[in-house]
């Protein structure tokens, strides 16, 4: 289809919203008119008050085509002469894709690429195109594998997607607003009746009388009868929109295979999905681990470090395994595109062209300076806070991050200790204090200073202490763990085949020392307790 079709359609979508709107708009103001001569005075005010609430989120919704979304992307821009490869790489593709290369070039922190264009009256005009590339992509792609990814994007400007991709997702954004406003309204109007039925069972109570349960079943019911057209049209828009998406994913994923090849673009695919899990593990267990103690790696790293798991040999054997197994998505109707499975499938299934999936060199050459270029995204993507925080080296990073998460855990435990009179201060003391209460039976008595749920407050006996034991058991272990560190010279190993893990000093490996921990801190907060295990790994 081509480009005035596809902006036709795009525009009569985006004008059966209107119609909706104008729809209900008029059954409100001509309730408001029938009252106006058929009612009294006070009814008429009435209803004309409420046809005024209702038809605010219809207003709102209709007046949001043309104001921004606010979602513009945080991105670091790289221009020609500072990454001139990177560039002749990008404007060689956009030749042999047969389209116009973008007008700039942005790095982003996120496994994905994408592009947009500024286009002009309703996308029939083309206009300022960026690419945007998320470094995770130049960390673990080949070379082969990054051209596939940006011939694909690259074909959505061929075929025009990026200039009526304006239009369909404000379109889009004021329908969603429009719904999401009345669900707004209708949750103010929930909020403030269980307040007052809560306030109201509260003075009975005083009054000694029983309170009544708080019911809002009937609260909120115009705001929900009115946003029910909506809410029809809104999932037409969706699998309408959503469906021309899919076939748009599937069309770039043809030019991505012409221009790139049919192996670099299926492997592309799978590894894309690989990258995705490996990233987010490795911002979870290694970027942000220091971030309790006001840690961050050092300049570069919270996006670079990605390239010390990759490069790990066991970690390498894991993900080649994900590779294989590709991720099972089910398709829905909204979902804009098609799963990776079935575009994999499709791609493998055409005929061999030759090309094949070459060893070719790691993406992440096409950046000049590459340190420097992490560096500068730090600056753009980091909050001020962050950026603010102390720079460590990994070793230091991992052991520091992990004291201050264990000093976490453990914060409960050595409040319930303070507050039955037994801490002393010191880690090691407080453990002794807690095997010394355990020993003499009072271990459920220092336990029962631990915060509680309502159902574990009102527990007693063998049910009240299996409702404190997973709290005694995590605090028994993190308090272990910094008395091993201040008592027993124990630090966080790093490694980047593992998560990182306690060591004491002549353990064979962090594994042993903490199977004996976790073992030790099972038997003393049993109900047959033995402290003895846990006495034995201070001691060392």
């Amino acid at each position: 289809m081509g480009t005035s079709p596809r902006a036709v359609r795009a525009l009569v979508l985006l004008a059966g919203f209107y119609l909706v709107a104008l729809v209900v708009l008029g059954v409100l103001v001509g309730a408001d008119i029938a009252v106006w001569i058929w009612a009294p005075p006070p009814v008429a005010i009435k209803v004309t008050v409420i046809s005024a609430l209702l038809g605010y989120p219809v207003l709102r919704g209709v007046f949001t085509l043309g104001a921004g979304t606010g979602d513009e992307q945080e991105a670091l821009p790289v221009t020609e002469l500072d990454q001139p490869e990177l560039w002749g790489t990008v404007r060689a593709l956009a030749e042999r894709s047969g389209t116009r290369a973008p007008d700039g070039i942005l790095l982003t922190g996120e496994v994905n690429a994408a592009v947009s264009e500024d286009a002009r009256l309703l996308g029939l005009l083309p206009g300022r195109r960026r690419l945007y590339l998320g470094v995770p992509l130049l960390t673990g792609l080949s070379e082969s594998q990054l051209h596939s990814v940006i011939a694909h994007e690259l074909g959505h400007y061929g075929n025009a997607d990026t200039r009526l991709a304006g239009i369909t997702w404000r379109g889009r954004d004021c329908v969603l607003r429009t719904v999401a406003a009345f669900q707004e309204q209708e949750g103010k109007r929930i909020g403030k009746e269980r307040s007052r039925q809560e306030k109201a069972a509260a003075r009975r109570l005083r009054r000694g009388k029983k309170a009544k349960g708080v019911d809002t079943r009937g609260v909120g019911f115009r705001y929900r009868l009115m946003a029910k057209p909506f809410q029809a049209y809104a999932r037409f828009y969706l699998r309408v929109t959503s469906g021309v998406g899919r076939q748009q994913e599937l069309a770039a994923d043809r030019m991505a295979v012409r221009v790139a090849g049919r192996d670099a673009t299926a492997s592309a695919l799978r590894e894309i999905a690989v990258l995705d899990a490996a990233h987010d593990f490795y911002q979870s267990r290694y970027a942000l681990l220091g971030v309790e103690a006001g840690l961050l790696p050092p300049r570069g790293e919270v996006f670079g470090g990605l390239r010390h798991l990759l490069a790990d040999p066991r970690r390498r054997s894991a993900l080649a395994e994900l590779r294989g197994e590709l991720p099972a998505d089910e398709e829905s109707p909204y979902d804009s595109h098609p799963p990776v499975a079935e575009r994999v499938r499709l791609i493998e299934a055409q005929p061999d062209d030759g090309r094949g999936a070459d060893p070719a060199r790691p993406a992440l050459v096409l950046l000049r300076d590459a340190g420097r270029v992490l560096a500068e995204l730090e600056d753009v993507l980091l909050t001020p806070e962050a950026l603010a925080m102390e720079r460590a080296e990994w070793p230091e990073l991992a052991h520091r991050g992990m004291h201050a998460l264990a000093r976490e855990a453990a914060g409960p435990l050595r409040t319930a200790l303070a507050t039955a009179g037994v801490a002393s201060g010191s880690a090691s003391g407080d453990l002794t204090a807690l095997l010394d209460s355990a020993d003499a039976g009072r271990l459920w008595l220092v336990a029962g200073h631990l915060p509680k749920s309502p159902e574990a407050a009102e527990a007693t006996g063998r049910a009240a202490r299996e409702f404190l034991r997973p709290a005694l058991e995590a605090g028994t272990y993190g308090l272990a763990e910094l008395a091993l560190v201040e008592k027993a010279g124990a630090y966080w190993e790093l490694s980047w085949s593992e998560r990182v893990r306690l060591r004491l000093p002549g353990a064979a490996h962090s594994g042993e020392t903490e199977e004996a921990l976790a073992a030790a801190v099972r038997a003393a907060t049993a109900d047959a307790t033995d402290t003895a295990p846990l006495r034995t790994l201070l001691a060392r």
